[in-house]
Formats: C-alpha cells, sequence, structure tokens
C-alpha cells in the first residue's frame, strides 16, 4: 500500500508498530460503503451507477498498470469520500505479480506480459468469485478481477447479485451460462454487454484494456484516459503481441 497513491483508492499514511499490535493510519471515507448505500436506496441510476464503476475502473486500471491484482473486489470494499467518489479498500488478498512472468499453462488465456501468471491461492467471496476459482483452477488474477468488476456493476444497476451464492453447485451452473437482468429495470443495451464482457468465460473475457477504452465507461469519464491506456499498453501488450484491444 506504500506504494500505491490514486485518487481512487484508500491512501495509506503511516503504520506504527509496538510490542503486541499494528496501527494503520489510512485515509478516512466519510460516505460508508457501496454495499451500505445500494441496502438503503436500491439500484443506482445508471448515471451514478457509471460514475462509480468508471471510478472503480480507473482505480484498477492504475493497479494492473503496475502488476497488482486486488483479488478481493466487492462492493463492501467500495468506500465513498464525502463526495461519494469510490475509494477502493482492503489490499489484505491483493498480490505484486513479477512483469517478465510467462506461463505455458493454459495457454488458451488471451493475455500476455504480466497478464499472463496465474495464481492458486483461492481469494475473495462466492459470489464475486469467477469460476475459475470456484472449479478449483489455476486463473488469471487480473481477469478474476475483471469478473469480479462484472457483479459489482451488475448489482449497481439491479441492486441484486447475479448469481446465487447460497449454494456452490447451483452458483456454478450460473456462471456457466449467460447472465440475465430483469425485466423491471431500465438498463442500457451498452450497459448489459459490457456486463456480458466481464461475466465470461476466462479466454473470451474482456480485460481492464478492454473495459477502460469501451464507450459506455467513456461516457462517464471528464476526458479520454490516455494515460491508463498507455500504461497498459507498454507493459502488458508487447508491440509483436498479435492480442487485439477493443476499439
Amino acid at each position: 500500500m506504500k506504494l500505491l497513491r490514486h485518487k481512487y483508492l484508500i491512501n495509506f499514511y503511516q503504520a506504527i508498530e509496538t510490542t503486541s499490535r499494528v496501527y494503520m493510519m489510512l485515509e478516512l471515507a466519510q460516505g460508508g460503503d457501496v454495499l451500505d448505500w445500494i441496502q438503503r436506496f436500491g439500484a443506482c441510476s445508471e448515471h451514478l451507477a457509471g460514475k462509480w464503476f468508471s471510478q472503480l475502473t480507473l482505480g484498477i486500471a492504475y493497479l494492473h498498470s503496475k502488476g497488482i491484482v486486488h483479488r478481493d473486489l466487492k462492493l463492501e470494499n467500495m468506500l465513498l469520500d464525502k463526495r461519494e467518489n469510490v475509494k477502493i479498500s482492503d489490499f489484505g488478498f491483493s498480490k505484486m505479480v513479477s512483469t517478465d512472468i510467462q506461463t505455458q499453462e493454459r495457454p488458451s488465456q488471451h493475455l500476455t506480459g504480466c497478464f499472463s501468471h496465474l495464481s492458486r491461492t483461492y481469494c475473495g467471496s462466492f459470489a464475486y468469485a469467477c469460476p475459475e476459482i470456484l472449479l478449483g483452477l489455476p486463473y488469471n488474477p487480473f481477469l478474476s478481477d475483471i469478473w469480479s468488476m462484472g457483479v459489482i456493476l451488475y448489482t449497481l444497476v439491479v441492486a441484486r447479485l447475479p448469481f446465487d451464492d447460497t449454494n456452490l453447485k447451483r452458483l456454478l451452473r450460473q456462471t456457466q451460462k449467460e447472465v440475465t437482468f430483469p425485466t423491471n429495470h431500465l438498463i442500457s443495451q451498452e450497459c448489459k454487454n459490457l456486463i456480458h464482457t466481464m461475466l465470461h468465460q476466462a479466454v473470451n473475457r474482456a480485460t481492464i484494456l478492454d473495459i477502460v477504452k469501451n464507450p459506455w465507461v467513456l461516457k462517464f469519464q471528464p476526458a479520454r484516459p490516455h494515460h491508463e491506456i498507455q500504461l497498459l499498453e507498454v507493459l502488458c501488450l508487447p508491440q509483436n503481441s498479435h492480442y487485439r484491444t477493443a476499439s
């Protein structure tokens, strides 16, 4: 956390260690967490969901561009400051991935550079966990963050989780199918399409670079995030890579 400084991440200020305790001083998020907001007020308007999700996207783009994965993204870990801007928190499961790691496992994974790393540690909550984790398979932690982002966006606009996590077998079956939307919520097709690209099997799942460049996300950015896009492309898309990026 000492290495991280971004407007959409909770800032770490100082740690003091005594003989029996460690005290961490972090930035205050006066607005509570997004889960509490949803439970109190219900589904967000698409404009508010777009604001919060675009801020989440920039925060995760910053982490991924540094080769860092969060691995526990959920509504409880999206805090709000006094102006109701997102602050990503709880880096207890985060991991820094070496940018020169190459893996020979599961070559169908469509990411290159540091994004090709696979993890084996179960992290996160069932409701936000990608199918690979639920199946106990080695998983790409960058893509597991993306799945969690898809669950978050769905919940923002629907006010309920896309999958039933009360039964593991049922949850596994549901994650193998395309997610559906209730008919009583007005959700644009652009937003639905974005959610589908994230709640997809790993081989075809969107990356953070795809999401940063997505037209629906860009609508809620004050300016096109050229810097974030450039960092991601330089770090994880070598010039000889044939990986496609979204236009």
